[in-house]
């Protein structure tokens, strides 16, 4: 199954972490890791190239375009995102793919919140997550957790059907809405 995984990584000056970060999967077994670097001014890419990495620099700016330039790249039949800055664990990327190599959904989003350590949010950020997470599933009628972690999983289908557009850090609530708009399983 593992043959069938990309590991997509969009990085922006994570020369300290990527390294480390594609040498964790690499031990978990994936082959396949996908960094999809914004024009670093650090050591990121040669970092990523050092531990195994395919690196690809992205055309334009912003973590959403790198995401859209990487899913016209993919053709892989699961795509799991997670950022390069260290903050989500390899090692829970099974919990990720397993639902979707089940078949059971199409989009599976990470959950910061699951395993919540004093000090991984400011408390104004914790208030304003869980405040917009609120607001975002009485607007859409659903019940998910983070809307805006940056750790995901996507089977082929999801991804070629989402309409994306943000070139920011927008892209995350993007993929949500996006995932309730096509109807796929989340």
């Amino acid at each position: 199954m593992k043959d069938n995984v990309c590991i997509l990584i969009p990085t922006l000056n994570e020369g300290k972490t990527i390294g480390g970060l594609v040498a964790r999967f690499k031990k978990l077994g994936y082959d396949d890791i996908l960094v999809i670097d914004g024009n670093s001014a650090d050591d990121t890419v040669s970092e990523a190239k050092a531990a195994g990495a395919r690196v690809v620099v992205q055309n334009g700016r912003g973590k959403g375009t790198a995401i859209q330039q990487a899913f016209g790249l993919i053709d892989r039949d699961i795509t799991v995102m997670i950022d390069g800055d260290g903050t989500y664990m390899p090692e829970e990327v099974e919990k990720l793919i397993e639902p979707i190599a089940g078949g059971r959904a199409d989009h599976v989003m990470g959950n910061r919140f699951a395993n919540y350590e004093k000090g991984a949010f400011t408390r104004l950020n914790l208030i304003g997550n869980k405040l917009l997470n609120n607001a975002f599933n009485l607007d859409f009628r659903v019940r998910l957790e983070d809307i805006l972690t940056g750790y995901r999983a996507f089977n082929k289908k999801a991804i070629k059907v989402m309409d994306l557009n943000q070139s920011g850090f927008g892209i995350e609530a993007e993929l949500t809405v996006e995932s309730i708009k096509k109807d796929l399983r989340v």
